[in-house]
């Protein structure tokens, strides 16, 4: 068997879409972990760094992760079942496609859901947030950091600030799967009470992880609830006993987790906090390689979907596709060239744009020469595609 500094993984198409992302070599061996037991000491320890290191990701000293086999999906129901009580009020944030989603997990669940929707391309304004928030008592305030249907980025230190100054008892969620690790996200210097991810995206990590950090402020909450908690699986009451033992290296059991998922997780997360680039140093990266891939397609004649920059994603570009091009025409060109991007997602618009991203590995090791194929692929296959149109 191939040792780690050996392994490298098979040649394969370069996979840019919003996540899942490419992996790591070491990420992917470490997924290749023998099969252990979940309650082993060594296996202990991988769970209780991984929480530690989650905390460091997000800029927080004391926020409780849950770390559970799922998708980020999962993070909604925790939030749903464990947070809001049926009958409470809600309050969604909608910036593209998963705005409409979370409301529905939170209907499910009994809350009173009412949704304030930015036009498409547009992040909510903090006017309309705190109109809202006059108007009635919201238990969780929730929004789409940065929407992969739009690639729409919305400001979350100003939606905490707006929270905290108007309806300072709101919970400010925030929905982190396409942000965490490629987007700056300082929990507790924010305000943020509730952050949720998954392992899939600027994590690094294979999917199938559904990670949520909760403050302790919504712990407080979560403690004192009145009704039962509405799900078994996503349950903190069931959850929280095997995170706090894991987190002091001592076996616990509700349901097994991902064994393999967590040594990889271990791995990548251990590249992010522990060797270069820093976090400050992978975030500006992460802007670098935006402006470079926007500054690029905008040299084509593409157009972002997101209305202003301030508003743009750093993890990854949505384009509108020029007239007279489609999905059919440009995508299996890219395909062709070894390069594997996204169609469009958002309802409205989803067959006039389509979308790539560029976090993690792709933005970070400059080595790989990911980005330099990306343009170079897009501009050859727009090129023949244009032509191959009579456009």
């Amino acid at each position: 068997m191939a040792t780690q500094n050996e392994f490298k993984q098979a040649p394969h198409k370069l996979l840019v879409i919003p996540g899942p992302i490419e992996v790591a070599d070491e990420v992917l061996y470490a997924n290749a972990h023998p099969s252990m037991s979940h309650v082993s000491p060594e296996f202990v320890a991988a769970f209780g760094e991984c929480i530690r290191m989650t905390r460091e990701v997000l800029f927080s000293k004391d926020a409780q992760p849950f770390l559970i086999a799922g998708s980020g999906t999962l993070g909604w129901d925790q939030v749903a079942a464990n947070l809001v009580e049926p009958g409470e009020n809600a309050l969604v944030l909608h910036t593209g496609y998963f705005g409409d989603s979370f409301e529905e997990c939170l209907q499910t669940y009994g809350a009173k859901v009412d949704q304030i929707k930015a036009e498409i391309g547009a992040a909510v304004s903090q006017l309309h947030i705190e109109n809202a928030l006059k108007s009635k008592k919201y238990k969780v305030l929730t929004f789409t950091h940065v929407d992969t249907s739009t690639a729409v980025l919305s400001d979350a230190k100003a939606i905490a600030d707006t929270v905290k100054r108007v309806s300072p008892d709101t919970l400010v969620v925030m929905d982190g799967v396409c942000s965490v690790a490629s987007e700056e996200i300082r929990m507790d210097a924010w305000g943020l009470d509730v952050v949720l991810t998954a392992s899939q995206k600027g994590l690094g990590t294979p999917p199938g992880l559904s990670i949520l950090v909760a403050s302790q402020k919504a712990m407080k909450v979560f403690e004192s609830r009145s009704t039962p908690i509405t799900s078994y699986y996503a349950s903190w009451k069931k959850w929280l006993p095997i995170m706090l033992a894991y987190e002091k290296n001592t076996p616990a059991y509700f349901a097994t987790p991902p064994v393999n998922l967590i040594y990889a997780y271990q791995a990548s997360l251990s590249q992010i906090t522990k060797s270069y680039p820093t976090l400050e140093e992978r975030f500006a990266i992460h802007q670098r390689v935006s402006q470079r891939v926007k500054n690029s397609a905008r040299g084509l004649g593409l157009r972002q979907v997101p209305l202003e920059d301030a508003c743009a994603a750093n993890g990854m570009t949505a384009l509108y596709y020029p007239d007279g091009i489609g999905a059919a025409d440009l995508l299996p060109r890219l395909n062709g060239k070894g390069v594997v991007a996204a169609g469009g997602l958002h309802t409205s618009i989803k067959d006039k744009y389509f979308r790539i991203g560029h976090m993690g590995i792709t933005a970070v090791d400059a080595h790989r020469g990911d980005i330099d194929l990306v343009i170079s692929s897009l501009q050859e296959a727009l090129a023949e595609a244009k032509a191959n149109k009579g456009v």
